[in-house]
């Protein structure tokens, strides 16, 4: 399959991936784009919460600098000035320090963060590794080595959800998955389950079992 690379990507995201994973030990086989050029407004930069508020988004900014949407999305810098990694732990401790697995992973993440990645495509690249990890699904994780257009019609990556992956556009991967299942939020009680969240949502909450939950056990 290939897959855009992506911040803290949704549940959909890994739902994909977990698919052709065998927990006998058959590793899922994911291209990652690394050739395109970057994109505004997609899960390169962004994803999607539960807060107290309801749903809300974290975003990493980056350095703009000419041509900035012509650039390879691998050469993509961070702009480390605004400010919004502190911002963004102070969120997400807001968001999950009650989860029942917060305590568990927070300090390995927030590790990840504090890292400070020059790159965007390197960070994404270090958060997917450690959701893989954590959620216990195995992948053979390989970088396209040049772009191929979604009308091409190429199977060289296998199945293409770059453009179908997006939080501006709708699809039915967790429904055609029978993944719509609701597991326990934060504050559910306050607004009700909402679905296809950051992996980090369904990590913080379900743990280690995140793995039955993604493969339909």
């Amino acid at each position: 399959m290939l897959l855009s690379t992506a911040y803290f990507p949704p549940v959909e995201y890994f739902a994909v991936i977990a698919e052709d994973f065998s927990i006998e030990g058959k590793p899922s086989r994911v291209y990652i784009e690394a050739c395109e050029n970057y994109q505004k407004q997609s899960y390169r930069n962004r994803c999607r919460f539960y807060a107290a508020d309801g749903v809300q988004s974290l975003s990493v900014p980056v350095v703009h600098e000419g041509g900035t949407y012509q650039l390879p999305v691998c050469d993509i810098k961070i702009d480390y000035s605004s400010g919004w990694l502190v911002k963004t732990e102070r969120a997400i401790i807001s968001a999950y320090e009650t989860s029942a697995y917060f305590d568990y992973y927070k300090d390995e993440l927030f590790a990840i963060l504090e890292s400070k990645k020059e790159k965007l495509f390197d960070l994404n690249m270090a958060l997917l590794d450690f959701f893989l990890a954590k959620t216990g699904i195995k992948a053979d994780i390989s970088l396209t080595e040049d772009f191929t257009g979604p009308d091409s019609g190429s199977s060289l990556y296998g199945e293409d959800f770059r453009d179908v992956i997006h939080p501006k556009k709708h699809n039915d991967i967790l429904h055609s998955m029978q993944l719509e299942k609701p597991y326990f939020q934060v504050f559910s009680g306050k607004y009700g389950f909402i679905p296809n969240l950051s992996i980090m949502d369904l990590l913080f909450n379900e743990g280690p079992d995140s793995i039955l939950y993604l493969k339909k056990v």
